[in-house]
């Protein structure tokens, strides 16, 4: 393995005035030394690290760096400034700067000496050491590590045979999560920094850092013990729902660094107030060592993500829209959608102008369904590039009459399009201008051409047949669609199977019809019923579930009546077997039940809240009432059906001990 850094790459008197004359002076000498194969295409790609975040840390360091294409090994070049430079820390100029460069696909060895190397830049003796150095070559060396090993070494043998000290008193636990975009130094500092600021005050803290490298996840043994959460980060962490239900600080990487004693002492206060996070993942977790016949997994995935995404931000226009709508129509009736437009006609007394009020602002905050579903769709595979494209493609939806499923396909071209130009190579001097002009010019475009011309009709056609079809429902076909969605709903109770039928039904809000409502209705319906039923099993039957489940069927009814399904869960973990066939068949009887009585609703969530904005209330609320009395029966039976195997009493005459099947 070559060294990360020679005496060659050491400048120990930097003559640059500015950030990008010193990038560009320790990058010629990586150059020089045969590591870096394009100057020009390097700095480049460090100028778009920088852009990102600055570099600059306190104490006097800058850190630029980046993975490239244009590297051909990690290499580590360090200059001193005797008048410093400006890399954008708080406290001022920078006078040891390291430039730090990583291969596109650097190995896990060289990424694990770059971490290294950030660690000891928070370390006041190394930095000091580095300002008082007059040789390159030993300047070289220190940064290498190799005295630091000499003198832990000696320090090792010195402390040997020391009696080891007392038992301290039970300390606070922390785990922390750090990470940064490139993943090679800033993610490092700040799990360096925590650690230091927990040492002095006494806090027990173990770090996951998600680098380059990957990461090695925490014990899920250290994370049930931990007292608290702090989240260090300027991206996503990975696998987050093994924090839920814990305090939680969620911060940015260079909090970590600049602020750790801050962090620690609100991770302490959150902890004694009792404050709990609520966090879970959007992709589930995953592994790094996946081996490459998961790829389909990975993809559908990231495709469930993406959709999710779009339907994530579209749920609050749902909501709201479909709310006010629902309103208008409880006041002043279904012929309130064809009053004239209230800017041209509105009397402040009058009950129908209200109505039709609110009737025209749901109308406007619908018809920004499409757009947002298509826009973040994009936004989730190609980040901010890709909103113009996305948002351009679902109105063009609109104009062609592609509804809910021309938005779906005008999202993922969208991004499509972004992700292939963002892999095409352009000059450095054109990069500045690729994510705000050229990006969206060009995507806009394809977009456009691809929805007009090429798929634009056939899934209008496919949209209206979808629509023809729902409100052509009747009768056996409709129960069936609403025992379909009811078992879907009530399988994983949040999972994905629950959240593809919930974005089937929200999707349909976006060109309500008669059909569409009546499938959100029985949606709703069925989702209510797991936690319902689960609360009304340990009210009845107390004696079968565990104290703690008890505890939580108190809690369930409030999540059950407000369309949380997600209520069931700990009930479902604890037995499975049981549950989860109970709620589904309780689900199923009520989303058909829903389908049959003709139940509508025009709001995507809100439980018994909005009842009085269904169609049918009476009915639908025996629907649900049906599915969890059947539910609750189910779940009584199976689990007072468990065998208890006895054992022979013992010859002490202690009392026989029973296990549960």
């Amino acid at each position: 393995m070559s060294e990360l850094i020679t005496a060659a790459l050491v400048d120990l008197d930097l003559p640059a005035e500015t950030k990008n004359d010193a990038a560009r002076s320790l990058a010629e000498r990586m150059v020089a030394a045969g590591r870096v194969t394009d100057l020009d295409g390097f700095l480049a790609d460090v100028a778009a690290r920088e852009a990102q975040m600055p570099t600059g840390l306190d104490g006097g360091i800058g850190i630029p760096h980046c993975r490239s294409e244009h590297v051909s090994v990690p290499t580590l070049a360090f200059g001193r400034s005797e008048r410093g430079i400006d890399f954008g820390a708080a406290d001022g100029p920078a006078d040891l700067i390291f430039l730090i460069a990583a291969p596109a696909g650097a190995d896990d060895d060289h990424l694990t000496i770059l971490s290294g190397l950030a660690r000891r830049l928070m370390d006041p003796e190394f930095t000091g050491a580095l300002r008082a150095e007059r040789d390159a070559g030993a300047a070289a060396a220190l940064i290498r590590g190799e005295e630091a090993a000499a003198d832990e070494s000696a320090a090792t043998e010195e402390t040997a045979g020391t009696a080891p000290a007392a038992p301290a008193a039970e300390p606070f636990r922390i785990v922390a999560v750090t990470s940064c975009p490139t993943g090679i130094a800033h993610t490092y500092m700040a799990a360096q920094s925590l650690e230091a600021a927990a040492r002095a005050e006494g806090v027990e803290l173990t770090v996951e850092t998600q680098g380059s490298a990957g990461f090695e996840r925490l014990d899920p043994a250290v994370i049930a013990a931990a007292d608290a959460v702090i989240w260090s980060h300027d991206v996503e962490v990975r696998e987050k729902a093994r924090f839920d239900g814990k305090p939680l600080v969620d911060t940015g990487v260079k909090a970590g660094i600049n602020r750790p004693a801050e962090l620690i002492a609100e991770a302490r206060q959150k902890a004694a107030r009792g404050e709990i996070s609520t966090v879970s993942d959007g992709t589930g977790p995953q592994d790094d060592s996946t081996p490459s016949g998961g790829d389909h997994a990975h993809f559908g995935i990231r495709l469930r993500t993406y959709l999710m995404s779009g339907v994530s931000y579209m749920v609050p226009f749902v909501a709201a829209g479909g709310l006010l709508i629902a309103l208008s129509f409880a006041i002043g009736g279904y012929e309130i959608a064809n009053a004239k437009s209230v800017a041209d006609h509105f009397v402040w007394g009058e009950t129908a102008s209200w109505a039709a009020l609110l009737n025209q602002i749901g109308t406007a905050a619908f018809a920004f369904l499409v757009p947002v579903l298509a826009g973040y769709i994009a936004y989730g595979m190609a980040d901010r590039p890709a909103l113009v494209p996305g948002f351009v493609g679902g109105a063009i939806a609109l104009t062609i009459n592609a509804g809910f499923l021309g938005g779906l396909a005008a999202g993922l071209l969208a991004g499509a399009v972004v992700m292939a130009i963002q892999r095409v190579k352009v000059h450095p001097t054109l990069r500045g201008i690729m994510p705000v002009l050229v990006i969206p010019l060009v995507a806009s475009t394809v977009v456009g051409f691809l929805m007009f011309i090429v798929v634009g009709k056939p899934i209008a056609s496919l949209q209206r047949a979808l629509t023809d079809g729902l409100n052509g429902l009747s009768g056996s076909n409709a129960i069936i669609l609403g025992v379909v969605l009811g078992l879907m709903m009530c399988f994983d109770m949040g999972g994905p199977l629950n959240k593809v039928a919930y974005a089937f039904a929200v999707g349909g809000l976006a060109d309500p019809t008669p059909g569409s409502l009546k499938v959100m209705a029985a949606v709703m319906a069925a989702g209510m019923v797991p936690p319902l039923a689960m609360a009304l099993a340990t009210t009845v039957r107390g004696s079968l579930f565990s104290r703690t489940e008890r505890e939580n069927g108190r809690a369930a009814w409030v999540l059950g009546a407000s369309f949380i399904s997600e209520g069931a869960i700990p009930f479902a973990a604890a037995d499975p077997l049981r549950v989860i066939p109970s709620a589904m068949v309780g689900g199923a009887v009520t989303g058909g039940l829903s389908m049959a009585f003709g139940c509508t609703l025009r709001a995507p969530h809100g439980g018994i809240f909005v009842v009085p904005l269904i169609g049918s209330p009476f009915l639908y609320l025996l629907a649900i009432a049906v599915g969890t009395a059947v539910a609750t029966t189910l779940v009584v039976l199976l689990k007072g059906m468990r065998r208890t195997a006895p054992t022979p009493a013992p010859a002490t005459g202690e009392p026989q001990i029973s296990v549960a099947a």
